[in-house]
């Protein structure tokens, strides 16, 4: 626990500073070093998955309490099944290929001199976070694996959940020889602490923002350092003319109502006027108690639908809630997406190939999905392990964001006494 007469500055600079004195240890660890102690870590959540479960349950009473919606409360809330899932993905990472020391590519100049550019971790990085506690794993085992120390802020709803989590963790990790400071909890709920961090240019090399918009923004607004931004999930799937009646209906409830709190939920629903079964999409989504808020084509469905108002295009609901308009073909759904997307994953449903490729080049999206659930916008449905989150920006990573997306390289040069003429 940080001492209470420091300055959240104070408390930032001294936790960068054990962080990256952990990464230079790290540097120093073998690879096989690395995965043990996520291995022991996994065990250890296993382990104290009693005491885990009794520190959510503070957490879920306080949320309660505070009036958290029910998708919030879904994200917030642990159980046996669920540790035993974060469990599984850090040990997951354990087994994922070592990216460090990858020669990316390697060229010869016609001087003699070989250049070789090598994955290298990116040092200290800080990550702020709000609700799912298995965020503090995830997030964690990833930096880890890739060489980094991880100092992580989450959500004052998730403080106890947390710091068992995060004990868990580097009882594992300290139990392989490996620098406990290298996964470093915020001790602080004051957001204050998140000011800090975001100002700590040069002691922290990147943030990685997630949770709700207001936070990205923030984030984004204030950051002296540079940030992997993850926005929100505005996330659309369009139903093609040539859609397969029954699967369009099991993929659009699965997509929206298979769990409403991630950020891979579809939020819009996009009807062509040619596709035959708009009605029976559209009923499945309310039989499951799915809101479903319409443009006047799709009030004309069904009489449950209510009327969206401009508001609901651009809204991320988390929540057992749709947006639906019916699109006079491709081009008209093309054009909804271009002006509502918030470029994380987009999906089509069609049995038209040629529609169906069109639509996957034309969509500038980090995920773009054919006849797939927009559920599986995830790191370990891409096989990918613990995920730290989906970059909806250009640079340098975009999409789920693990092992890789947590490197740099640098440039090796080995000569054999070259001058410069």
């Amino acid at each position: 626990m940080n001492d209470l007469t420091q300055t959240p500055e104070m408390l930032i600079g001294a936790m960068a500073a054990r962080a990256r004195e952990a990464s230079a240890l790290l540097a120093q660890a073998s690879d096989a070093d690395k995965a043990r102690g996520l291995e022991l870590a996994a065990q250890a959540l296993r382990d104290h998955t009693d005491a885990i479960v009794r520190a959510n349950a503070q957490d879920m009473d306080n949320a309660a309490a505070n009036g958290l919606s029910p998708s919030m409360l879904d994200r917030l809330r642990l159980d046996p099944a669920r540790i035993e899932s974060t469990a599984a993905g850090v040990a997951q990472v354990a087994q994922l290929p070592n990216p460090l020391g990858e020669v990316i590519d390697e060229t010869r100049r016609p001087n003699g001199l070989v250049l070789q550019r090598v994955r290298v971790p990116l040092g200290v990085i800080g990550i702020i976070y709000e609700s799912r506690p298995n965020v503090t794993a995830d997030a964690a085992a990833l930096c880890l694996r890739a060489g980094n120390a991880a100092i992580l802020r989450g959500g004052s709803e998730a403080i106890e959940s947390n710091r068992a989590i995060h004990a868990a963790m580097i009882e594992g990790i300290g139990a392989a020889g490996l620098p406990v400071n290298a996964i470093q909890l915020v001790p602080t709920t004051d957001r204050a602490a998140v000011g800090a961090m975001l100002r700590a240019a040069g002691l922290i090399d990147l943030i990685v923002p997630r949770g709700g918009k207001s936070l990205v923004a923030r984030v984004q607004e204030e950051a002296r350092v540079p940030v992997l931004a993850h926005l929100d999930g505005m996330n659309t799937s369009y139903v093609h003319a040539s859609a397969d009646p029954e699967m369009a209906r099991e993929l659009i409830l699965n997509a929206k109502m298979r769990r409403t709190g991630i950020c891979g939920a579809t939020e819009t629903v996009l009807l062509d006027a040619a596709f035959p079964a708009k009605r029976a999409v559209i009923a499945a989504l309310l039989d499951a108690k799915c809101a479903v808020r319409g443009d006047m084509a799709v009030q004309a469905l069904d009489s449950r639908v209510t009327p969206a108002s401009d508001e609901d295009w651009d809204t991320e609901y988390l929540d057992a809630i749709v947006a639906a308009a019916e699109v006079n073909g491709l081009d008209e759904a093309l054009a909804h997406i271009a002006a509502h997307s918030s470029h994380h994953t987009d999906a089509i449903i069609a049995e038209d190939a040629e529609a169906a490729e069109r639509f996957l080049n034309a969509v500038d999206s980090a995920i773009v999905m054919w006849n797939a659930s927009t559920q599986f916008a995830d790191g370990g449905e891409f096989g990918l392990g613990a995920e730290i989150g989906i970059s909806t920006g250009r640079l340098h990573a975009r999409g789920p964001v693990a092992l890789e997306g947590l490197t740099t390289y640098k440039w090796i040069v080995r000569g054999t006494g070259q001058k410069r003429p």
